[in-house]
């Protein structure tokens, strides 16, 4: 029986750092800004860097570092990437049995160019990851006590079939949706009462409830309506909000100089999920745990390029710069 099992994606990632970029403005990009780069030349890259990321790689590795036994489910090409990504859950103690092997498309390669202030731009390859498929997963042996769920396939019902599974088999459900799945729940909103931890960014939040993301409160009733356990709404800077129905929480985040801001959704969302899979009972200061694990490995993993070198082992939690972060509930 495992503690909790990862599904998703698996990718590998290149870090270029130090690229000289010219920074533009302009309506053609989605947040008014742009990088340029000179058509037609060689340029130079002072640092490159090779690692691998995905959502159900990152979240398994925080889940193996907190101690619990954990799974993954994804999928990769029979390349270098792909025997790469594998080998490197196996030394972390993570359960590879359930990986799936693609032997004619390669494994999901992101390209990552990081500018000086941890800013990023990605060139996403998803390769085989898209193809993650419910059919070759072997339900039979599936034996655990959650799920984590994150960015999956484009295969149609696919998170339908895996809720379907973990009610049937009373599973419990954590989800940090990629925007496929939450396109998918939109339309069919009522399987989000099957979940126990939902967690999105300000963004995803505001567009999944057709609320402006200035309108918090408006956009947590009409999730809590729709969620039976917790939500989680994380604001990059601005930190997190999270509501059990009740109560609503607001904190902020510790103190950090950004180095590469990529895997910090994941870091957190699994974080703060790894402290409700260790818990039988959910109270308020468990709550406040979860929010200050998620954000204390956040804070990590911005702090080194890559998603995976800065994820905290549970004897890092206890370091004193993160024992203080203020929690507050919303009147």
């Amino acid at each position: 029986m495992f503690d909790v099992i990862t599904i998703g994606s698996a990718t590998r990632d290149g870090f270029f750092e130090g690229v000289d970029f010219l920074s533009v403005e302009g309506k053609c990009f989605i947040a008014n800004k742009g990088i340029c780069l000179p058509l037609g030349t060689k340029i130079k890259v002072p640092k490159v860097h090779f690692l691998t990321g995905g959502s159900a790689n990152n979240t398994a590795v925080t889940f193996a570092r907190q101690g619990l036994k954990t799974a993954i489910i994804c999928r990769v090409g029979d390349d270098i990437s792909g025997k790469t990504i594998i080998e490197e859950q196996k030394k972390e103690n993570i359960d590879i049995q359930f990986i799936q092997k693609d032997y004619l498309m390669p494994t999901a390669y992101s390209v990552i160019f990081l500018t000086s202030s941890g800013e990023r731009t990605i060139l996403s390859y998803k390769g085989c990851a898209e193809k993650l498929t419910v059919w070759e997963i072997p339900w039979k042996k599936i034996k655990t006590r959650w799920l984590c769920i994150g960015s999956l396939g484009k295969e149609k019902n696919i998170l339908k079939e895996i809720i379907k599974f973990a009610v049937s088999k009373n599973i419990k459900l954590a989800i940090n949706p990629g925007w496929q799945e939450l396109n998918w729940l939109k339309k069919h909103p009522k399987w989000l009462e099957k979940f126990e931890i939902f967690i999105c960014n300000q963004e995803e939040a505001a567009y999944f409830t057709d609320i402006p993301y200035n309108k918090e409160k408006k956009i947590f009733k009409k999730l809590d309506d729709l969620v039976n356990g917790i939500v989680v709404m994380t604001k990059g800077k601005d930190g997190v909000s999270v509501s059990n129905g009740k109560t609503l929480w607001k904190a902020g985040v510790f103190k950090k100089k950004i180095i590469d801001a990529t895997g910090a959704g994941d870091a957190f969302a699994s974080g703060f999920i790894s402290t409700f899979i260790r818990q039988e009972k959910i109270n308020e200061e468990i709550i406040k745990e979860a929010i200050r694990i998620g954000n204390a490995n956040a804070c990590s993993v911005v702090e080194h390029i890559g998603t995976k070198p800065g994820i905290l082992y549970k004897k890092d939690f206890k370091k004193s710069r993160f024992q203080h972060l203020k929690i507050h509930p919303v009147k």
